[in-house]
């Protein structure tokens, strides 16, 4: 089931991509998408199942432009920031602590923050991650957890969880 989802998924990002539907690229298509379920298959999702539920969707659509959203406030502050005279940065790592539970909703929370100017996810260890921020409003670890990564773990989890 995994490397049947996986081909069919491959193969859907090889026609966004190439955006061709002639025989010759769609059979290249089917061939990469082939040797991807072959070697990437077992890997691919913990629950195959997840990835058939139309709501999970829908959130994920909620969650791009709210996520496009926060890099653009970011951008602004950093900016800000890099621009100001006296140029106000207090850097640090911080650690936060995640509600989600699969390793795949902790790498998108990780990639998101990183995503996000002014913050780096350095380090996931279980359910905590460390954050390098530009920066540093709340030394503590439920503090910082509001700042950067709530509403993040909200979505994502509808999303992932």
């Amino acid at each position: 089931m995994k490397r049947i989802l996986l081909f069919i998924v491959a193969l859907i990002f090889w026609v966004l991509v190439t955006w061709s539907l002639n025989w010759q690229s769609l059979l290249v298509g089917a061939g990469a998408a082939v040797l991807t379920s072959l070697i990437f298959g077992k890997r691919f999702a913990e629950e195959p199942r997840k990835w058939f539920q139309p709501a999970r969707y829908f959130w994920l659509l909620v969650y791009i432009p709210y996520f496009l959203w926060e890099c653009i406030k970011a951008n602004f502050d950093v900016a800000y920031r890099v621009l100001h005279p006296r140029m106000p940065i207090r850097p640090g790592i911080v650690k936060v602590r995640t509600n989600l539970k699969t390793e795949m909703a902790r790498t998108a929370l990780a990639n998101s923050i990183t995503m996000t100017p002014g913050t780096l996810t350095v380090e996931m260890e279980g359910e905590y991650l460390y954050i390098h921020w530009i920066y540093v409003r709340s030394q503590d670890i439920e503090g910082a957890t509001k700042e950067l990564i709530e509403q993040f773990e909200k979505l994502l989890t509808r999303i992932f969880d």
